[in-house]
């Protein structure tokens, strides 16, 4: 007889890209997973996946199957979770990508509230500015920044980070404090690392938007680095403001041209798939926004 559970693990297997992916949120071994995968392969008698070291492939045969019995697997799935409602307790490992300086902005004392919340969740961190793929790596919810190419993966904006000028007190003294926006393209001004020799930084303030071309000696790809240049009296940044803000308040940088600065699209959330997100997920994610939405609320 064919055993149903089977049929819902392959659905799952299909839909998380990878043996792994699923396991983690069905919460058994992969080899496991795999076993009772090669038994409904064995009870119908044809092969439904290709299995590589990197990826799997759907045959014809899997391919039907999936589409078949997708809808039906994960309406059943829906139905249970919304009758455990706020009674079932999330648990598994979550995987989660994160940029680099991920825990420069977000506090990793709300990671140890999570913790601490949800006993059986684990929270595995890989922090990188490239953009692994979802799928590939077995992530289950990622954080990236900016604006995001089209592609197949759900996301989702959760917030719009307001960037400002600011510079430490040794450098305002030594170079004088600007007091027009053109004025900046006469300073040292820490920027991305570009091919161009100078970066255009398009500025909001009572006037609208005023361009200025600005250019230094420093230039670095990271947000933290970009940090310790300003401190280090290099030069003038522009950074988020949740990421200035204790060396604002400590008097440790001097925000400049307060009237000017530039609205830049923050954090994105990014699923590999908007069907079946593990409970462990969602809930990290809805402290995650909470917490981001009260820090913009404060600015």
């Amino acid at each position: 007889m064919l055993d149903l559970n089977e049929v819902a693990m392959f659905v799952q297997v299909v839909q998380a890209g990878s043996f792994a992916g699923a396991a983690r949120r069905l919460g058994m071994p992969a080899n496991t997973l795999s076993r009772r995968v090669g038994q409904l392969e064995q009870h119908l008698g044809v092969r439904l996946l290709q299995r590589s070291t990197r990826k799997l492939v759907l045959t014809d045969a899997g391919r039907s199957l999936h589409d078949r019995s997708a809808a039906q697997v994960n309406e059943l799935i829906d139905a249970a979770r919304h009758l455990a409602g706020d009674s079932q307790e999330p648990s598994g490992a979550v995987r989660v990508a994160a940029p680099a300086d991920f825990f420069d902005v977000y506090p990793m004392e709300r990671i140890a509230e999570f913790l601490q919340q949800y006993p059986g969740v684990q929270l595995d961190f890989l922090l990188s500015d490239g953009r692994d793929d979802l799928i590939d790596k077995g992530i289950d919810v990622a954080f990236r920044g900016g604006d995001l190419p089209d592609s197949s993966l759900v996301a989702r904006r959760i917030n719009t980070v307001f960037q400002v000028l600011a510079a430490s007190p040794d450098y305002l003294q030594t170079h004088g404090i600007p007091q027009t926006v053109e004025e900046l393209s006469t300073h040292e001004c820490i920027r991305p690392v570009r091919p161009a020799a100078s970066t255009v930084w398009n500025l909001d303030g009572p006037q609208g938007t005023v361009s200025v071309e600005v250019s230094g000696r420093f230039c670095a790809n990271a947000a933290q680095a970009q940090l310790k240049a300003a401190l280090a009296g290099l030069g003038i940044c522009l950074l988020p403001l949740p990421f200035l803000r204790e060396s604002l308040q400590t008097g440790r940088l001097i925000q400049i041209l307060p009237d000017n600065g530039r609205f830049k699209n923050g954090l994105n959330i990014v699923y590999p798939s908007r069907r079946q997100v593990p409970l462990a997920v969602s809930r990290f994610v809805e402290q995650i926004i909470r917490h981001l939405e009260s820090d913009a609320s404060s600015t």
